[in-house]
């Protein structure tokens, strides 16, 4: 070795290299000035021959190897000599096994101090431009410039399909004391495939997939792609514009007609296939103008963000940045959005911040300790699910998710996100037993941490955002999940119901006779309904795990069910709150929900079916048609009951009213097979009532017994005594109709 270049090589350095831990490749590898001489030391194991070229290639210096073992080539370029500024790589491993690059050694780090800085704060909501794997042009050179967090590493390489997956070539450099590592490989495209190699504190070596990825190989293979999300040409400026004006409170006021959709089993190409899915481009088509055509003004995705198991449904996450491969690409799923947009539908995605699966490659134990997750195990752990917990009190990972979350209303266009299970983010022991579970500083049991990200969270979105939905899946009666942050809250535009859904199937289960003693199940809900912004859920997690289908939820015989069914959406949609169905509930499939299997179309060929089939088409169109249905939502003159009171037929009726005083809706539902001639109910006022919807009808698969003629209300007192006079608050009028058995009437009138 050269006297000079071996003065100048730093000793410590070569060791660090031999134990695979340098964590500073810059400072050996590269191109460097010492006593006004050039020095190039460049690492290429099992090389014959490595040359230092200028950029046209037609200058060339071979270079001296250093150190066989590992693969260290040195040059010295003295003073007098014409000196390299921008230099390439020329490498020979065998006389026709040549390559050239340039040195991704030359390169300054893209990620800035204040970069780092920011993040560690828990404050750069734009990380993802930074993190993950993006193809650049540097200095006229084009390549990828990977970024990783790895804190507690010894050493991170970048390895994939473009170095053999030799950790030595690619070793990342530190920024500062930051734990984010960064490297721009020249020559790295597209469609290659990486992952980062981490040497732990104890020297072992892991191989973790990109947290910040944007693209996935097709399971099981579980390595990170290098994608471009640029050059996506959106067709949704209109829509983005105008949607972009719908703020909290618009929002709050307008129709929420919500599908909820599994992409691989809503339909499948060939059914015994398990790869067998139609691509995020063929159902943009098929799954928009069916979305259309029903009526339905969202859908609610499951389990998009790349994960491992198809059994999780999505909700064991491994790539937070990245759609699922299993449809296509990252573009084709721009493609998807934009298609929806196209026709008039906002996209809701499901966003799982409260775990993440424990899968060798995800992010679990990320450089050989806790980094995403919280280190005791009291905490970082939920025992019923094998899942880790995020640890929320790391401003770092509040960044990650915070900045996810911004990420795909950015990038993907998204409308909003459905969070999951936050239940189990607000209290430390959901799911545990006594003595497995960490209490808080006060001994408590909410999850201080969990519930100041959700506040940031919310807050940021509020921000950045205000047209954007942040929706909780939350169970419990924590208070004040949709006031905004600013007031106290949790901050989020609005909350699953699903002490409604849990009450009303319970009480839908019970046999007719017995419906009299639960009367309460179904009339309790209103008397909080006003507590919080909400969504009325029949959602996927009714539908499976031995809890069958909706349809067979009902009791009695096979006609009944149908009735009973077709009751229960009419209680839904005339209930106060956003609605949500999940698919296949609207043509009553049979079976349990799969994901193994496409829904039950075929049903659609039988009458009942379609009768189910066209009456939720119909209350939907009729949603969208009458502002009674969802302006006042969360107004107490938006609901009024006309009679609760009688749990002896199981019958109830009450009033919907909206932006003016056309058009508003009287509802009377019967939840028994039994018939009522001419039953009388309260009415709000007098005048003309029309029956615009009504389950009997034959074209739902009823028997026709429907209201043709406009109903007069009269007032009380006059024609046949009413029986419940005592039970209702005196309005001065009532009306008389046809009521069929396990039904509902929707009327029409004009407020007088």
């Amino acid at each position: 070795m050269n006297e000079l270049l071996k003065e100048w090589m730093n000793p410590a350095l070569i060791e660090e290299m031999e134990e695979g831990v340098l964590n500073a490749p810059q400072d050996l590898l590269g191109v460097h000035m010492y006593l006004d001489t050039q020095f190039f030391v460049v690492r290429r194991p099992e090389a014959q021959i490595v040359w230092i070229t200028n950029v046209d290639g037609d200058i060339a210096y071979e270079m001296e190897e250093l150190d066989h073992e590992l693969g260290l080539f040195g040059l010295e370029i003295k003073k007098k000599t014409k000196q390299l500024k921008d230099y390439r790589v020329r490498i020979q491993y065998a006389p026709e096994d040549v390559i050239e690059t340039a040195d991704p050694y030359r390169f300054e780090p893209q990620t800035s101090d204040f970069d780092c800085y920011i993040f560690g704060e828990g404050k750069h909501y734009k990380i993802f431009e930074k993190m993950g794997a993006h193809v650049e042009t540097i200095d006229g050179v084009t390549g990828t410039r990977f970024t990783v967090w790895a804190p507690d590493a010894r050493s991170v390489s970048v390895v994939g399909s473009f170095n053999m997956w030799d950790g030595r070539l690619h070793t990342m450099r530190l920024l500062g004391p930051t734990g984010v590592y960064e490297l721009f490989v020249p020559g790295v495209t597209e469609g290659s495939v990486y992952k980062y190699q981490i040497t732990t504190r104890s020297k072992e070596l892991i191989y973790k997939t990109d947290p910040y990825g944007n693209y996935a190989e097709l399971r099981p293979g579980n390595a990170s792609v290098v994608t471009s999300l640029e050059g996506y040409e959106w067709n949704d400026t209109e829509y983005m514009k105008e949607h972009s004006t719908k703020t909290r409170e618009v929002r709050e006021r307008n129709p929420m007609s919500i599908y909820e959709v599994h992409l691989g089993s809503w339909k499948k190409r060939v059914e015994d296939d398990d790869n067998g899915f139609y691509s995020y481009r063929e159902l943009a088509g098929m799954l928009g103008d069916y979305v259309v055509e029903m009526g339905y003004t969202h859908i609610e995705l499951m389990g998009i963000s790349e994960y491992p198991f198809d059994g999780s449904w999505g909700y064991q996450v491994g790539c937070y940045y990245a759609p699922t491969s299993r449809y296509g690409t990252p573009h084709d799923f721009m493609y998807f959005v934009d298609e929806m947009h196209k026709r008039g539908i906002e996209v809701i995605l499901d966003w799982v911040p409260a775990h993440f699966p424990k899968d060798a490659h995800c992010l679990g134990n990320f450089d050989g300790k806790a980094v995403y997750e919280h280190p005791d195990r009291r905490r970082g752990e939920h025992p019923d699910w094998g899942t880790y917990i995020f640890n929320y009190g790391r401003l770092e990972v509040q960044n990650f998710l915070v900045a996810n979350a911004l990420f795909w209303i950015e990038k993907f266009h998204i409308d909003g996100l459905r969070v999951d299970a936050v239940a189990s983010m607000l209290y430390l022991d959901y799911g545990k037993q006594d003595g497995d579970w960490l209490p808080n500083k006060d001994g408590g049991n909410e999850h201080y941490e969990a519930v100041e990200f959700l506040r940031h969270l919310n807050n940021v979105m509020e921000q950045s955002h205000p047209d954007a939905y942040i929706i909780a899946e939350e169970s419990t009666a924590w208070p004040d999940v949709t006031k905004r942050v600013k007031d106290g809250g949790l901050g989020f535009s609005f909350k699953w119901n699903m002490g409604w859904m849990n009450d009303f199937l319970e009480y839908m289960k019970l046999d007719p006779y017995f419906k009299q003693f639960h009367h309460d199940q179904l009339c309790f809900s209103l008397h909080y309904h006003l507590s919080e912004k909400y969504i009325l859920v029949l959602s996927h997690d009714e539908v499976v795990h031995g809890k069958c289908s909706l349809l067979n939820k009902m009791p009695g015989l096979t006609g009944d069910k149908y009735a009973a069914l077709k009751a229960a959406f009419g209680f839904m949609y005339g209930h106060p709150g956003k609605k949500l169905l999940f698919m296949g509930q609207e043509f009553a499939q049979q079976r349990e929900w799969s994901e193994m299997r496409s829904l039950d179309w075929y049903l659609l060929n039988e009458a009942p079916h379609q009768g189910i089939h066209r009456f939720i088409k119909d209350f939907n169109h009729l949603y969208l048609e009458h502002s009674a249905l969802y302006y006042n939502d969360s107004d107490v003159i938006g609901f009024e009951w006309m009679d609760c009171s009688r749990p002896e037929t199981s019958t109830v009726a009450f009033v919907r009213r909206g932006k003016t005083r056309t058009k508003q809706l009287l509802f009377i539902l019967n939840f028994t097979p039994v018939a009522h001639e001419k039953y009388r109910v309260k009415a709000p006022c007098g005048g003309k009532y029309r029956e615009i919807l009504n389950s009997d009808d034959v074209k739902y698969g009823g028997q026709g017994r429907i209201n043709a003629e406009p109903i007069s209300a009269k007032k009380k007192g006059t024609g046949k005594k009413n029986r419940n006079k005592k039970k209702s608050a005196d309005t001065g009028y009532e009306i008389e109709c046809y009521l069929p058995p396990l039904s509902v009437v929707v009327l029409e009138y004009d407020y007088k």
